[in-house]
């Protein structure tokens, strides 16, 4: 039996996943641990190279692309360890930051999930944990008045942009790219639920974690670098829609088929405001010769691309 077992879910992203594997093995001392990738179809020989140069780890090869949360659960069926740690491949663990995170888990017998700092590749914090989406949350967040008052302990609450992530704290639901979850509390709660295929199943099972009386903490000594949105940014219009399908699926689980509705309707208010203002920034920044204004326009056009083919396929969120 080992300390720690670590369920990596990979498709397409062959060199971050290299690196992954690189640092777990170099930075972690003090734990026994075993890891089990669960391939998502990929095509950019990711398997020949988990099978070439880490022949330790058990791979389990998918023929097709299941989703986050069931190929997290083939993971979770392998293995009785006491603690396991969704990790993303698109991650750097930092020297001593898994040994720090079983030491807590160790030390806090009703934490049942534990999140850690995440940090950009340039070494900024990247924010990591959410307070659970409500309509009030969504209100917040669709009319823009969240992103103008973030630091607003009420408006911002969502995101908890208050928060420097300098202690440890009880938290909501820390990001899944590196979550550690107890076993105990998995036997209690179930696996992942697979009717969320990508997005907001880390959300629901911190949601069915605390429901069940568990405690999830985050702490800032263990540090992992994530890079973020790796194989989701090979279709960003798709995973937009695959975004608001798995919140709206969220809302009308947790929270009824009246909630759902209504966060349906705050969420195309919200696209078509984004839309509109993306348009605004883009049409006055063509008419400034700016350098830095016409690449914000650029980056701006890319978004601008993606907010229009979601909005134009908004019908399929409604499916």
């Amino acid at each position: 039996m080992f300390d720690l077992s670590i369920i990596i879910v990979n498709y397409n992203v062959k060199h971050y996943l290299r690196e992954c594997l690189q640092s777990i093995y170099r930075n972690t001392k003090g734990i026994s641990l075993k890891i089990i990738i669960v391939d998502n179809n990929s095509t950019d020989g990711s398997v020949d190279m988990l099978k070439s140069e880490f022949p330790g780890v058990k791979l389990i090869e998918n023929c097709q692309n299941l989703g986050f949360a069931k190929a997290t659960n083939q993971g979770l069926r392998e293995n009785k360890e006491r603690y396991i740690l969704l990790l993303n491949p698109d991650t750097i663990v930092l020297p001593n930051a898994l040994d720090r995170m079983i030491e807590f888990m160790e030390a806090n017998s009703h934490a049942g999930a534990l999140g850690c700092r995440l940090l950009y590749p340039d070494g900024r914090l990247q924010p990591s944990c959410r307070s659970f989406p409500t309509l009030t949350t969504a209100f917040f967040e669709n009319t823009g008045l969240e992103k103008l008052f973030l630091r607003n302990r009420i408006i911002g609450r969502h995101r908890i942009g208050h928060w420097d992530y300098n202690d440890i704290r009880e938290v909501d639901q820390p990001m899944g790219s590196a979550l550690m979850v107890r076993r105990e509390a998995i036997t209690q709660v179930g696996l992942m639920d697979e009717q969320f295929h990508m997005y907001y199943e880390d959300v629901d099972w911190c949601f069915r974690i605390k429901k069940r009386g568990w405690k999830i903490y985050f702490i800032p000594l263990a540090q992992i670098i994530h890079y973020g949105g790796q194989s989701a940014r090979l279709n960003m219009a798709k995973m937009r829609i695959q975004r608001y399908k798995s919140r709206h699926k969220f809302f009308r689980k947790h929270y009824g088929i009246l909630s759902e509705w209504i966060v349906k309707q705050m969420d195309l208010f919200g696209l078509i405001l984004k839309t509109l203002y993306r348009t605004a920034v883009i049409s006055v920044n063509s008419m400034n010769g700016n350098n830095h204004d016409k690449e914000y326009s650029r980056g701006s056009r890319e978004i601008l691309r993606d907010l229009c083919g979601v909005v134009k396929r908004f019908w399929e969120i409604w499916i």
